[in-house]
C-alpha cells in the first residue's frame, strides 16, 4: 500500500510541472491569436486600414493590447508582440512584449486600447534591442496616414514610427504619447523553448516558428510583402 501511494505521489509530482507548462503555453497562444485579430480587424475597416504603401516599407510591426483602468491614479498594462523584416525580406517570428504606463489625474472606469506601431526605419527597429523602450519618446511617433491621406502625406511618410489605434481615430502627423514596451523574455523562453534573447529571435533564423506563430507571421507577410 505504501509503495503504491509513493508511486502515485511521484507520478503526480512529475505531472504538475507539465500541466503548468501546458497552461502557460496555451496563454501565450491566446496572446498571439488576439494580436493577429487586432491587426485583421484594423485592416478590415477601410477607415482604419493601414495603407499597403506604408506596410510595404515597414521595418518592424508591433501590436499591443492594453487595458487602461483606474480612479485618480490610472494604470495601463498589457502585452504585445513584435515582428521585424529580416535582411532576407521575410518576416521574423513574433516575440512577446510587456506593455505599461502610469498616469495621474481625475479618471474612472476602464477601457481596452489596441495599438499597431509601424516602424519605418532601421533606427526604430533597433529599439527592439533595448530591454525597455517608448516609441513616443525614443522615436517621435506620429499618428499614421490612412488610405485617403497617404498620397498627400509626403512629409509624414518620413516619420520613424506610425501609430494606429482603433479607439482614437487617425490624425495624420499628430505626435502621440505612447506607453513603454519591454521584452517579455520569460514568455519567449517558455513559448519557443529557447534561451535566445528577443533580438536573436527577431533578427536571426535560429528558432523555428511553431504553427500558431506561423499564422500571424504569414498574415503579416501577406499584407506587407516578403
Amino acid at each position: 500500500m505504501n509503495m503504491r501511494f509513493l508511486l502515485s505521489l511521484a507520478v503526480a509530482l512529475v505531472a504538475i510541472p507539465l500541466s503548468i507548462g501546458a497552461d502557460e503555453r496555451k496563454a501565450f497562444v491566446t496572446k498571439l491569436e488576439s494580436c493577429e485579430a487586432i491587426l485583421r480587424e484594423l485592416q478590415a475597416d477601410p477607415v482604419t486600414a493601414i495603407p499597403s504603401e506604408v506596410l510595404q516599407k515597414a521595418k518592424a510591426i508591433v501590436i499591443a493590447n492594453e487595458v487602461h483602468a483606474g480612479l485618480i491614479v490610472g494604470g495601463k498594462g498589457g502585452y504585445g508582440v513584435a515582428l521585424v523584416r529580416q535582411a532576407s525580406g521575410r518576416w521574423s517570428v513574433p516575440t512577446f512584449l510587456l506593455a505599461g504606463e502610469a498616469s495621474f489625474g481625475l479618471q474612472a472606469g476602464a477601457k481596452s486600447v489596441t495599438t499597431v506601431y509601424i516602424v519605418n526605419d532601421e533606427a526604430g527597429a533597433r529599439l527592439l534591442y533595448n530591454p525597455r523602450f517608448n516609441f513616443g519618446v525614443d522615436a517621435d511617433a506620429v499618428a499614421g496616414p490612412n488610405s485617403a491621406d497617404v498620397q498627400e502625406a509626403t512629409q509624414i511618410i518620413k516619420a520613424p514610427v506610425f501609430v494606429y489605434r482603433k479607439n482614437s481615430g487617425l490624425f495624420v502627423g499628430t505626435k502621440l504619447k505612447t506607453g513603454w514596451l519591454a521584452a517579455d523574455d520569460n514568455s519567449n523562453r517558455v513559448y519557443y523553448q529557447s534561451l535566445r534573447s528577443m533580438p536573436e529571435l527577431l533578427f536571426a533564423d535560429w528558432v523555428k516558428a511553431p504553427e500558431e506563430a506561423k499564422e500571424l507571421r504569414d498574415y503579416v507577410q501577406q499584407i506587407a510583402g516578403n
